[in-house]
């Protein structure tokens, strides 16, 4: 999109007043439109005024947006003359923020309904920011990444990323057709982390971060704390929900009851693609659930106490053996789904075989799509 000269503004904001908007100062309105900005929430969606309540929306490629509240009358909102696809209202019935939905009308004729996402709060408290900034956090993947959360009774999903050189950030996925000015986050004080809930979203999403870098690009990156990834070659995160429910109790408590320093060990390493193929099937590897049966087996017969696996965290090249990661926290997609990973793993700690993963924070694969050069800058390089 190109930027907007300073003539076009002062048109622009002179329209609006002529034509009853809202005030908005103009360099606010040029960070929204280059994707620029720190907080789209202080522009976008409801705010109360003493007149009522201002609702805003941008949605390019939209006709017409309605607004739709619960006991009240379709309102249609006025196109303000910043920028296409930049809508306006003024409830004045109103005092204070409500919950609505847009019925939006595009100019291929597809109509949709749909809640806003910029009438929630953060999704990130005070003391997790803190945590997080100290590089104190016991748990951050609970907290960055795409987690299927509810706020205020919607269920949707909550989107957190630390970009902290990033000039903006947005969300993008199937949900929004890949278009990084539907979702734009917002930068959460000075931690660095940017974040969004988007309503009504649910696991099996595709998505990934576009970023807006200080220089003026923009990049696709893909989520560093991704539960779940596409198999490769595809590169997009996947919005994930565990329904997994593990059996291995009695192997932990057997665990915390056991003097390790004086225990037996006993470690088979395992490569899990080449372990064992199917030859009559394109020679393909086995999947999780396959290994649990087979490779479990084997390891349980020989005598093994632990196995050890050769990184399974996704990777884009497999004849790297996994030893150049795209996706710490997002077992590969290659033998099948994390609530598979997790079966293979429960399934060793049933037969009383402790399980060891290869961690490999030296080095990853210099692909655009991931850590490297994440924010602009050498972020994850250090």
């Amino acid at each position: 999109m190109a930027e907007i000269s300073q003539e076009q503004e002062v048109i622009a904001a002179s329209d609006a007043a002529e034509n009853g908007f809202s005030e908005l100062p103009r360099e606010e309105m040029r960070r929204l439109l280059s994707l620029r900005h720190t907080d789209p929430h202080s522009i976008l969606g409801a705010h109360p005024t003493p007149q009522g309540v201002i609702v805003r929306t941008y949605r390019p490629g939209a006709k017409r947006v309605f607004v739709l509240a619960d006991g009240d009358i379709k309102r249609e909102m006025k196109p303000r003359p910043e920028e296409e696809g930049f809508f306006e209202i003024l409830l004045g019935n109103h005092s204070n923020i409500f919950s609505y939905r847009l019925e939006v009308h595009y100019l291929d004729g597809e109509v949709f309904t749909l809640l806003p996402p910029y009438n929630f709060l953060p999704t990130l408290g005070e003391l997790d920011l803190y945590l997080l900034g100290e590089q104190k956090h016991e748990r951050p993947y609970e907290k960055l990444g795409a987690h299927v959360h509810e706020m205020n009774g919607v269920a949707g999903v909550a989107f957190a990323v630390w970009a902290p050189n990033a000039a903006g950030v947005s969300v993008v996925g199937d949900f929004n057709g890949w278009d990084g000015r539907l979702h734009m986050m917002r930068l959460l004080g000075s931690s660095g982390i940017w974040e969004i809930f988007v309503p009504e979203l649910e696991a099996g999403a595709r998505y990934k971060y576009e970023i807006r870098t200080r220089d003026g690009g923009l990049m696709l990156k893909t989520d560093p704390y991704a539960s779940a990834m596409e198999c490769p070659p595809s590169t997009a995160s996947v919005v994930w929900k565990s329904k997994y429910q593990f059996g291995d109790d009695s192997w932990l408590e057997s665990r915390r009851n056991r003097d390790p320093l004086r225990s037996p060990l006993s470690i088979y390493e395992v490569h899990l693609g080449s372990w064992r193929r199917v030859p009559e099937e394109l020679n393909r590897s086995l999947t999780y659930r396959e290994l649990a049966e087979a490779l479990v087996d084997y390891v349980a017969d020989m005598g093994f106490t632990h196995v050890e696996l050769m990184p399974v965290m996704e990777h884009p090249f497999v004849g790297s053996w996994g030893y150049q990661v795209s996706g710490y926290f997002a077992p590969t997609a290659r033998f099948g789904n994390p609530d598979d990973f997790r079966y293979l793993v429960d399934s060793f700690h049933r037969r009383g075989i402790g399980v060891i993963l290869d961690w490999v924070p030296a080095h990853f694969p210099t692909d655009s799509f991931s850590l490297g050069r994440f924010d602009g800058t050498a972020l994850y390089e250090h």
